[in-house]
């Protein structure tokens, strides 16, 4: 039997995956997810629900499977994005962390952010802020995010969004 997800591993990934988006190690940031990761932005159906599907609804965001999350990077990375060249400087704040349900295999975990970003581009500072749902697994000892549900609570901002600035 394996030893179930604490609080405090859970809190400590979420610190490091907002790390390694804020300094684009975007390698080492990938190499967190699962082979069949899901990571989705959904959008808002009205003011107070989210879509429900993303495969049959609008989302904000939708990547399922690292290899899309690699692909997005790749395109991040070549300088040939418009909407990332310059990258914004970009620094995510994660709080109330929490386990809403675990067993020995994995750990459903909610946490609130807020990522400041600054456009050099523009000279403009805003920022995002909502509610992440991460679904946490073990493989082969190393904990790895399998789910990221990224609730966007003001979803009118002024610049794009991209998965490293949300």
């Amino acid at each position: 039997m394996t030893a179930k997800i604490t609080r405090e591993e859970a809190q400590e990934l979420l610190y490091h995956e907002a790390h390694l988006l804020d300094t684009w190690q975007f390698d080492a940031w990938v190499e967190l997810y699962t082979l069949d990761a899901e990571f989705w932005m959904p959008a808002w159906r009205d003011e107070i629900s989210t879509t429900q599907d993303p495969d049959r609804e609008l989302s904000l965001i939708y990547y399922k499977g690292r290899r899309n999350l690699e692909d997005r990077v790749m395109r991040l990375t070549s300088g040939h994005s418009t909407a990332s060249s310059p990258p914004a400087r970009v620094l995510h704040q994660i709080s109330n962390v929490r386990i809403t349900h675990g067993d020995e295999a994995m750990a459903d975990v909610c946490s609130g952010f807020v990522c400041h970003r600054h456009d050099t581009r523009m000279n403009r500072t805003d920022y995002v802020f909502g509610r992440y749902e991460h679904r946490l697994v073990i493989e082969a000892g190393v904990i790895r995010i399998a789910k990221k549900k990224i609730i966007l609570l003001n979803d009118v901002i002024a610049t794009s969004s991209d998965i490293y600035s949300i």
